[in-house]
């Protein structure tokens, strides 16, 4: 068999993604045929040679398979946290193969993950160069002001660094909050909520709902399901890897939901809103749904900014990167015609008008 660099064996074999399997190596902690080896670039046989991690010899590589998942509130995006806080391992666990999550999502925030064993595509989705479309529902304090939305889509300077341009639109709006559709080409640590915060309004609620082309769709919390084909093939071409062939698992059971659904946190925009939205902890295991339509190559070379430069993404009519014509879901009124459901009320008064409780020009009614 040929030889193949270290890190993707023990990525393949599932204990480690392939950037913490460098880590691994670099720290000392990977040995071949009972010599540690500390250089990144180390090839080795894979079957043949005897590579331990810690000690442990590794299992065989495992078929790839990747899954979605709607991470829960308070679950950490890890394999094992030594505060014995539940993670999203746990959710996973009765699945045959040992998945690692793409990227994290923090301890308070919900949403769209995917889960794979396929240690090269995750390198991929998170690789900086690549700029995959990660778009986030976000719920903030107070009703942002133009300039406050202006500098969000322009970028903004934190503490570590300018933030690339973004896509931002208003969902809805009200007195005391506003939701907000945002979409980030970059995989800094709490973003999006450092993003808003920076500009005055600190995030009530953040939602993953989209990544590499793929909805989270009607998933509730604690459910998972693996890929369609069709989604298979849109975040491996969007991580420019062919596509593998479907695992058994996948191919026994479909998209079939998987998993334990709990509690939401209440309805958000776009989102189903009824019984099932605010199902108890009941165990759900679904027939298999159609896929969805396809990729959105728009919205992905849109968010990315690869067809317009470095500055910011051009947009469509309308929706973010939907082409819909529409201002936000259930918004009910495209722009410029007129006041719908989620457009906000204006403050001034028209010509002509008197303050409430008053007739034409300030004359007193009669009581």
């Amino acid at each position: 068999m040929s030889e193949v660099r270290l890190q993707q064996i023990i990525a393949r074999a599932g204990v480690a993604s392939r950037r913490r399997a460098e880590g691994l190596i670099a720290e000392g902690r990977v040995t071949v045929n009972g010599e540690v080896v500390t250089k990144l670039g180390t090839r080795a046989r894979p079957g043949e040679d005897v590579i331990t991690v810690d000690g442990q010899p590794i299992g065989p590589a495992q078929e790839l398979a990747t899954v979605i998942m709607h991470k829960p509130v308070q679950v950490v995006t890890t394999l094992d946290d030594p505060r014995s806080r539940e993670t999203v391992a746990d959710l996973v666990k009765d699945e045959p193969y040992r998945f690692v999550p793409v990227g994290r999502l923090d301890y308070q925030t919900e949403g769209l993950l995917f889960l794979t064993t396929d240690g090269e595509l995750v390198n991929r989705l998170l690789h900086p160069r690549h700029h995959v479309p990660k778009t986030y529902q976000v719920k903030v304090k107070g009703r942002p002001r133009p300039h406050a939305l202006d500098g969000l889509r322009d970028g903004l300077e934190l503490d570590d660094g300018r933030t690339r341009p973004a896509l931002v639109e208003v969902l809805e709006s009200g007195d005391r909050s506003t939701w907000l559709e945002i979409v980030v080409t970059e995989g800094r640590n709490r973003l999006v909520r450092r993003m808003v915060d920076a500009v005055g309004h600190p995030a009530l609620r953040v939602v993953r709902t989209e990544m590499a082309t793929v909805e989270l769709g009607d998933l509730r919390p604690g459910q998972f399901r693996y890929l369609s084909p069709d989604e298979v093939a849109a975040i491996y071409a969007t991580a420019g890897l062919p596509p593998p062939k479907a695992s058994a698992r996948a191919r026994e059971i479909g998209t079939a939901l998987l998993g334990t659904s709990r509690r939401g946190r209440g309805p958000r925009p776009g989102a189903s809103v009824g019984p099932s939205s605010w199902a108890s902890e009941t165990p759900v295991r679904t027939e298999a749904r159609a896929p969805r339509s396809g990729p959105r190559t728009e919205r992905r070379e849109e968010a990315s900014g690869r067809s317009t430069g470095r500055g910011r993404p051009r947009r469509s009519s309308g929706r973010v990167g939907r082409g819909s014509g529409r201002v936000g879901r259930g918004s009910g009124s495209p722009r410029g015609a007129g006041p719908g459901r989620g457009a906000s009320r204006g403050r001034g008064r028209s010509p002509g008008t008197s303050p409430r409780g008053r007739g034409p020009r300030g004359r007193p009614q009669g009581r």
